[in-house]
């Protein structure tokens, strides 16, 4: 599957992303050690902004970006040529078909096939960013895909302060302090619910090192 163009997206970071978001984000990262150097790996984060994906990719060292890969909805980043190209090339995200199967299709494949070639992953659990700086019900899809590949060590993040930054729906960033804070990777777990529960829980503790309110 292809990645898109490696040498566009580094340049992509360096001359715009990591100036961009030195302008209007103030960024405390926690535990930036937790961040996996090598694949494959999946990391899992909350999400209110598109920046979070720019934010979270800038972490990483422009010669690891080309391994580094951000699930996203098919049908909301490949609508037209200039979006999907910008999606492949700049971004390299791993475009998914949103709905679960179609015909026989394995919606879980292309997530697989990126992970044995050691990539690290992207995902948000909650399937669409929500309102600024609120959490959404975590989707079940992840729990399918530990379960699927135990050994792939999943990693928790929680992310403060980008859906003020660049709210679903604006156009223009604010400038504003945002907060990352790793977490441990996860352990295999028994059944789906486990991985669910646990993935809530850590989450939550996360979330706690932040100025974030917790929600109900």
């Amino acid at each position: 599957m292809s990645s898109g163009h490696p040498f566009l997206r580094k340049v992509f970071f360096l001359l715009i992303v990591r100036p961009i978001m030195a302008l209007v984000m103030g960024m405390n990262v926690r535990h930036r050690e937790r961040l996996p150097s090598t694949g494959p790996a999946v990391i899992c984060a909350n999400h209110n902004s598109h920046f979070d994906t720019l934010a979270l990719m800038a972490l990483f060292p422009l010669a690891d970006l080309p391994k580094v890969r951000a699930v996203a909805a098919a049908d909301h980043f490949m609508k037209d040529n200039a979006t999907g190209w910008i999606a492949r090339n700049l971004i390299g995200i791993l475009p998914i078909v949103r709905g679960g199967t179609k015909g026989n299709s394995d919606p879980l494949e292309p997530l697989a096939e990126a992970l044995a070639q050691d990539m690290i992953l992207i995902v948000y659990p909650e399937g669409t960013r929500g309102e600024p700086e609120q959490r959404g019900a975590l989707k079940k899809g992840i729990s399918w895909l530990s379960q699927r590949l135990p050994e792939v060590p999943v990693i928790p993040v929680f992310l403060h302060g980008l859906g003020t930054v660049l709210p679903r729906g604006a156009f223009v960033p604010v400038p504003y302090f945002c907060d990352v804070v790793i977490g441990e990777p996860l352990g295999a777990h028994q059944s789906r619910e486990a991985t669910m529960a646990a993935l809530e829980d850590a989450i939550t503790t996360l979330a706690g090192e932040t100025p974030f309110q917790p929600w109900d």
